[in-house]
């Protein structure tokens, strides 16, 4: 029993860090672009470094899965960077509600991806989760606008790396996943800022407590983060994990109203459309696994 909350409190606390990610949108004073590119430049080489530690291999078994790897890296540092950019127009709490719609996405886009059955009802729930979203937004005018714009397309390309990581895994460990997808979103954000001119020796050029929050958020809550929900989820289970995982938000809210005192921002139309949708993918994931056991 003891073992089990041990790892009970390992999940919630990874989820916690998870969370805790959205609020260092706010707290790091650089563009999303920079934050993105310095997150997973830090986490390619922190998780390379724990692949030589754990003597993991780096081989990818073809060329073709190399490629997709590197594709899907540009979905993984797209998401990131309009989720920062969500976040950094509105706060941390729109931007991980705004995440909330990737049910949608992925309702439809599993089945194309992985050659199953749609599902009415995961569409459904989906359509209810964007609904809550435009119910909370307000205002949807200049900034509230673009920032929903770039929260719901964080959405869609967390959708796409989610489903196409799906497949990945059949052929690789999860460490060749993250290792070569955290470097394909370095180099896709070096190009990006090579042709856009922002590439100099000033990038580098960054405070201390930035650079001590970038190291967090790459070492604590990518890397570490990351290695330690494999070792839970072999403790604990698939489902159990990823019914948690949906607590995210909920950390991330929590957390915005006791660090950035967004509560003061954000009134209480906002947290029953939040409840809302909470509930939803909650009773999606509970729906979900019934379904599974009694097939």
């Amino acid at each position: 029993m003891f073992s089990s909350l041990k790892h009970q409190f390992l999940l919630h606390f990874i989820i916690v860090l998870w969370g805790f990610t959205g609020i260092l949108g706010k707290l790091i004073q650089l563009d999303a672009v920079f934050i993105v590119w310095y997150r997973v430049l830090f986490s390619f080489i922190t998780i390379g470094i724990g692949m030589l530690f754990f003597r993991s291999s780096f081989y990818v078994c073809s060329k073709k899965e190399f490629i997709k790897l590197f594709i899907v890296g540009f979905f993984v540092a797209l998401h990131w960077i309009f989720f920062y950019k969500s976040i950094q127009l509105s706060t941390a709490s729109f931007g991980i509600l705004c995440l909330s719609t990737t049910t949608l996405h992925v309702s439809w886009l599993e089945p194309l991806v992985m050659g199953r059955k749609l599902s009415l009802t995961e569409l459904l729930t989906g359509f209810i989760v964007v609904l809550g979203v435009f119910f909370v937004s307000g205002d949807l005018r200049g900034q509230n606008l673009s920032a929903l714009f770039y929260g719901l397309f964080s959405a869609l390309f967390a959708a796409f790396f989610a489903v196409f990581n799906l497949k990945l895994t059949n052929k690789n460990t999860p460490y060749q996943i993250s290792f070569y997808e955290m470097g394909s979103a370095a180099l896709f954000i070096t190009l990006i800022l090579f042709f856009q001119g922002r590439l100099s020796l000033s990038v580098f050029s960054i405070s201390i407590e930035d650079f001590f929050w970038l190291l967090f958020l790459a070492v604590v809550c990518t890397s570490f983060a990351f290695l330690a929900m494999i070792f839970v989820m072999k403790k604990l289970g698939a489902f159990t994990v990823s019914l948690s995982i949906n607590l995210e938000p909920v950390y991330t809210i929590i957390l915005a109203v006791f660090i950035l005192k967004e509560n003061t921002l954000l009134g209480g139309q906002f947290y029953l459309g939040a409840f809302v949708i909470f509930a939803v993918v909650l009773a999606n994931s509970f729906t979900k696994n019934y379904k599974r056991k009694n097939v």
